[in-house]
């Protein structure tokens, strides 16, 4: 039938993107290795081209909606959150400020530069307005009109992203390794062949003092540039998945995001915040000055780190018997975006999980170890456990169903038996399923469903007597019904302020390396056991990986933050 076409359609959209990347990826690598007759100008074209394309399809797209709006269109409620949105927007505007500093650097060195790298920044810039305008009004559509021409331009949006984000990466690599190759010479390790690798331009700058603040500022600036690329491929990958797709028409509940309740979590993942920026501070002014000053960092941001991680492992621990004390059934519906979101957090834990067994080997193989190296071994240990109790708590929060709140009990209402022949109404039920509810000493709460709970005046003493007896039994059983909701209330407080913390510790753990704070590359001492340009080509494969799962464990852990 139908589905078999669509399948066709999506296999090979698949390998149209895949292709297209590789063709990217092999331009990349030819132009960071000096390749004969590869220059950044034909990698450069190749990006534009690609961005071109994207921008030609999302135009066809947006008019075809507006002549279409007034058609009602399936929705996928999971996807293109709004916090995501506004995550993205926060990265693109950045990348807006990267785009200008190029055009700016292009200007001061245009005698020398090839003009596809004036193009490229102004180009990339519409790009990012577009794209970002694109995924804020159709990133939750499920397209159901030419699905096979969609499934192409979509699957080609995300791999020009991915394309754009190895770009960035590298570029930042490269600039860091450049960084990094001259710490080592002040740690001792001498015996070490200092290469640098420089693409700069082979002229003068016109204005010497702007060329200075535009070299500097790109590369401060590309953190957030690569975040904004991974999540708009993430975007859109959920958006392809979706073309075709049936979907359940069931209401979705809202879940805000509320401060209310996790005051202690947002404490500690504050401090933990401001402490680790001065440790960044502290550590990018210290490495490198003399070898003193370099070990003293070292030492200082892995005793920092060991500290955090130890806490975040207790953290996630104490959540995890939580949910084993609770019984409540997984949600396995069908879902693209929670199923992208449990596979990227393994995924891309994969990467620091590797870093962390290279160290580990480093250490236990190396024949001189110095004295920092030793912090090196509990700080990878923990990465590995943290990691994998974390993506255990954000999964399986993830996939719980939310509670919901029978109808029968939202229909409750509670009245006193006083000892005269008046009925009065006590606390209201959301007071009720707070835990808020009191009884006062001449008072007997009961609930009902269909009926009044109460005596009238002028019946009988043996009919009072049995009602006030029912009355009492009730009333055990409320009181086990506000305990169990106090018990439950305060899980849920719980889980919210880890929540809260972890969100915030992820945060604090995904801004030194991405601000250049990386002790893998500063040690030295895997580069004694490995080899430099082994270890080095591990750590740049492997560290993107590790900077984007914190920023996407940081996005996971504020989703399930507003859904506890």
């Amino acid at each position: 039938g139908g589905s078999y076409p669509q399948k066709n359609a999506e296999i090979l959209s698949s390998q149209y993107g895949i292709n297209l990347f590789l063709a990217g990826l092999l331009l990349t690598f030819a132009w960071a290795v000096h390749a004969v007759g590869i220059s950044k100008s034909h990698l450069l074209s190749y990006l534009i081209t690609l961005m071109l394309i994207q921008l030609l399809w999302m135009l066809w797209y947006l008019c075809r909606s507006c002549t279409q709006r007034r058609l009602i269109r399936d929705k996928d409620t999971h996807a293109g959150a709004r916090w995501l949105k506004c995550g993205i927007t926060l990265f693109a505007v950045i990348t807006l400020i990267l785009d200008s500093f190029k055009i700016g650097y292009y200007i001061d060195f245009s005698n020398c530069l090839s003009p596809t790298e004036g193009i490229f920044p102004v180009t990339h810039a519409v790009h990012t307005i577009l794209q970002v305008y694109f995924l804020w009004c159709h990133a939750k559509d499920i397209i159901q009109s030419f699905k096979t021409l969609e499934r192409f331009g979509v699957i080609h949006s995300v791999f020009t992203n991915l394309l754009l984000w190895t770009n960035g990466v590298l570029t930042e690599s490269k600039h860091q390794l450049n960084e990094h190759k001259e710490r080592l010479i002040t740690l001792g390790f001498g015996n070490i062949t200092i290469v640098l690798d420089d693409h700069a331009p082979q002229c003068n700058c016109t204005t010497t003092t702007l060329c200075s603040v535009f070299s500097q500022g790109i590369y401060y600036l590309y953190p957030f540039n690569i975040e904004y690329h991974i999540l708009a491929s993430t975007m859109l990958y959920v958006l392809w998945k979706n073309i075709g797709r049936k979907v359940e028409h069931h209401q979705q509940h809202k879940t805000p995001f509320k401060f209310h309740g996790i005051t202690v979590g947002m404490i500690f993942g504050l401090i933990v915040l401001t402490s680790t920026i001065a440790i960044v501070v502290v550590y990018l002014i210290q490495i490198g000055r003399s070898k003193i000053k370099s070990e003293l960092a070292l030492t200082m941001f892995y005793l920092h780190a060991i500290f955090v991680l130890a806490l975040m492992c207790t953290a996630g621990i104490v959540a995890l018997l939580i949910y084993r004390l609770e019984d409540r059934s997984l949600d396995n519906s069908k879902n693209p975006a929670r199923k992208l979101d449990a596979e990227l957090l393994v995924g891309t834990a994969a990467g620091s999980w590797l870093l962390s067994w290279g160290s580990i080997l480093a250490i236990i193989c190396a024949q001189a170890h110095p004295k920092y190296t030793w912090y090196n071994l509990p700080y990878s240990v923990l990465v590995i456990i943290e990691k994998y109790i974390q993506n255990l708590f954000i999964i399986e929060s993830i996939h719980r169903e939310q509670e919901k709140v029978n109808d029968d009990i939202k229909t409750l209402r509670i009245v006193t038996i006083s000892r005269g022949s008046t009925l009065s109404l006590t606390p209201s039920y959301k007071e009720i399923y707070n835990g808020r509810a009191t009884r006062d000493s001449g008072e007997v709460p009961c609930l009902f469903k269909a009926s009044i709970c109460g005596r009238e005046n002028g019946g009988n003493a043996k009919e009072e007597t049995s009602q006030e007896s029912s009355s009492v039994m009730r009333s055990a059983s409320d009181f086990s019904f506000y305990s169990s909701n106090s018990v439950t209330n305060n899980k849920r407080r719980v889980l919210k302020n880890i929540a809260a913390f972890l969100f915030l510790c992820n945060l604090s753990l995904w801004i030194p390396p991405a601000f250049g704070c990386r002790p893998e590359y500063d040690n030295g001492l895997e580069e004694i056991v490995f080899g430099f340009e082994p270890w080095i080509i591990v750590v740049n494969l492997a560290m993107p990986f590790s900077i984007f799962y914190r920023m996407h464990s940081a996005a996971s852990l504020f989703e399930v933050n507003c859904k506890t």
